[in-house]
């Protein structure tokens, strides 16, 4: 049954098809509806099942004879380490740490913060939680002492497991000190910590709080599976905001293992013993779904690799690691890609790896250029799929399903709504706009299962900052506009969108002409104020290795580039060349930052930059154009 058949018949019976679909989790007790409507317009899904994510994740493809089954692959780079847990042992790790957990007290609907780098305890750390019922809430590793601590506060942990650093490729993170400035901070305190001591940096333990994670763990009676209520939270995940209080989003149990589960075969084709590789970090919301849950739920093998795309050691990184551990199914960010063709434009790493294993690459946490989109299509020469979602939804809002069917392609667009979600594009007035017109992307309610219901002990602000201005949609915050045929093209955040002498112009729009110049590796476009025209776009253009023409040169065929392609109504007529763009150590370019230092306006340092110093860059950047004068 192809896609538009499938999705069809979600949208006829959305709570048959949801049933059916639970059908392929293992119940202690199965729910007896699907969706809960009664506190609408907060939605539950399976709220009377009984289940457990561990079990579904671990325990039972042991007990379906498949224990010898790798269940991860830790591969880095960094520490030179490459090593293999099937799902026997990961079950036996799994059961040692929950049991070590419950003998301190940990039991179902506590919180526990793990802050630890891409190794396989982090998700054993994980899923020992979800085997007591206990509510994770992981942050990034190596995040600042003063953002974890407010994590402390908001989700009250019993227990934070960390470990004693993180590995950089020239430099060792130490974790244990950030974790202690933390809890100082913190007006909550932790029971105790677990700390994962690590071979580059042994950390200093404080006695009576802090206890070693095998020592911890030896002697202890292993845990079983402690069943929960379908609506129990598994975790609670804190968007990254770049000011005020950070967002808790609520992943509640029963839906995360029903549409995790759906989407591993429909979207990414995938299951039982087939090697899967979402490169990213078990901090972000990629982590949670496509490094631990929806791998193991599915049967398949995950792949934890902590390295980078470029430098660990090479560009040719990522398909080392594809042709080595026969990946069948690779996700990453757009910037990950971005950054190796910077340093690899003719793809000629590609060419030194078998790679005649890898089924699809998929992109998201960001647009997708059309540049970088074409680019790995033409040297992997497998489909090239982006896909649209978002921490809040935990797994696809728009994608192209290689496992029900692979739809054509239209470059630039993360093709079509998944079955669950019934996407709108609506004017400021709430109302759906004509195909190809520029608005605000919603989604009708209820939202499907998997996704959040609420925030963590902050229901009017989950129904302010989401549900409020659209009534009846969930808001995403992103602009767009759909096409005759419904596929969808994310232009920008609805932030991002500029007006320009009345005009509303899509900076991802313009992001996308200047991509096209053969000496653009990157950009950004932003809008700053202007006091005739409202705002005007500016550009930052990273170029590719080995372009070594005047800047000014590439700055005014840009400038060219955009009068045609877009036409005068842009008024485009900077940009600046940069070595770097900042972003968010997920990869998300810091737009909202750059504009405040264009416009001088009080700004505050993003917790989760990557590297603070490129904002000093930008600054100068700005200043030789006249802006960013009073910075």
């Amino acid at each position: 049954m192809g896609y538009a058949n499938i999705y069809a018949k979600w949208k006829a019976d959305p709570e048959g098809f949801w049933m059916d679909a639970a059908g392929a989790i293992d119940w202690e007790v199965k729910p007896s509806r699907a969706l809960n409507s009664d506190k609408a317009p907060i939605y539950e899904w399976f709220t009377d099942g009984m289940v457990n994510t561990c079990w579904n994740a671990v325990d039972r493809h042991v007990a379906a004879g498949r224990g010898k089954q790798p269940a991860i692959i830790h591969d880095s780079p960094v520490t030179g380490t490459k090593h293999t847990i099937t799902y026997a042992e990961l079950k036996d790790r799994v059961a040692r740490l929950a049991g070590a957990l419950r003998a301190k007290g940990v039991t179902k609907g506590d919180r526990v913060i793990i802050y630890m780098p891409m190794v396989p305890e982090a998700l054993e750390a994980m899923l020992a939680c979800a085997r007591l019922g206990a509510i994770h809430s992981v942050v990034f590793g190596g995040f600042a002492a003063n953002e974890l601590a407010v994590r402390i506060d908001d989700c009250k942990p019993k227990a934070i497991i960390a470990a004693s650093c993180g590995i950089e490729p020239n430099r060792v993170v130490h974790y244990k000190p950030l974790l202690d400035g933390a809890i100082e901070l913190a007006r909550h305190k932790p029971d105790f910590c677990v700390i994962f001591q690590r071979e580059q940096e042994v950390a200093h333990l404080i006695d009576g709080r802090d206890y070693a994670w095998h020592s911890f763990q030896y002697g202890v009676e292993p845990a079983e599976c402690v069943p929960v209520e379908g609506n129990h939270p598994a975790y609670i995940l804190y968007t990254s905001g770049t000011t005020g209080q950070p967002k808790g989003v609520v992943r509640p149990t029963g839906g995360h293992l029903v549409a995790l589960n759906w989407t591993m075969r429909a979207i990414y084709n995938v299951g039982v013993g087939d090697v899967f590789w979402a490169a990213s970090d078990v901090g972000w919301v990629v982590g949670h779904s496509y490094i631990c849950y929806g791998p193991l739920i599915a049967g398949c093998t995950t792949v934890v690799y902590e390295g980078k795309p470029i430098g660990t050691p090479d560009a040719g990184a990522f398909w080392r690691v594809i042709s080595e551990h026969k990946v069948k199914s690779f996700f990453t960010a757009p910037t990950a890609i971005r950054a190796v063709k910077r340093d690899d434009r003719e793809g000629a790493f590609i060419g030194k790896y078998d790679l005649s294993c890898l089924q699809a690459l998929y992109l998201a946490g960001e647009r997708a250029d059309p540049d970088t989109i074409q680019w790995a299509k033409d040297h992997l020469g497998v489909p090239v799929i982006d896909h649209w979602w978002q921490t809040e939804t935990g797994w696809a809002i728009a994608a192209n399903p290689l496992g029900l069917e692979e739809l054509p392609v239209k470059i630039g667009s993360p093709s079509v709504a998944m079955p669950g979600f019934d996407v709108q594009v609506l004017d400021e007035g709430g109302h759906p706009v004509a195909p190809g017109t520029l608005g605000a992307i919603a989604i009708k309610l209820p939202l499907p299962p998997g996704t959040l219901p609420t925030l963590w002990n902050a229901e009017e602000r989950f129904k302010k900052s989401y549900l409020n201005h659209f009534p009846g949609y969930y808001e995403t915050g992103d602009a767009g506009y759909m096409d005759e045929d419904g596929y969808l093209y994310i232009m920008a955040r609805t932030d991002d969108v500029i007006n320009v002498a009345g005009h509303r112009l899509s900076t991802g729009a313009m992001e996308e002409v200047l991509a096209g110049h053969k000496d653009v590796a990157e950009c950004a476009v932003i809008g700053i104020a202007d006091d005739l025209k409202g705002q005007s776009p500016l550009g930052f253009l990273c170029l590719n290795k080995g372009a070594n023409r005047p800047h000014a040169e590439v700055v005014k065929e840009c400038v060219a580039l955009m009068r045609d392609k877009i036409g005068p109504v842009a008024d485009f007529k900077r940009a600046v060349v940069v070595d770097r763009l900042p972003k968010t150590r997920s990869g998300k370019i810091l737009r909202g930052t750059m504009v405040s230092i264009a416009d001088c306006k009080p700004w505050k340092m993003p917790a989760t930059i990557d590297d603070p110093t490129i904002l000093d860059e930008i600054t100068q950047a700005l200043k030789s154009l006249g802006l960013a004068q009073n910075s």
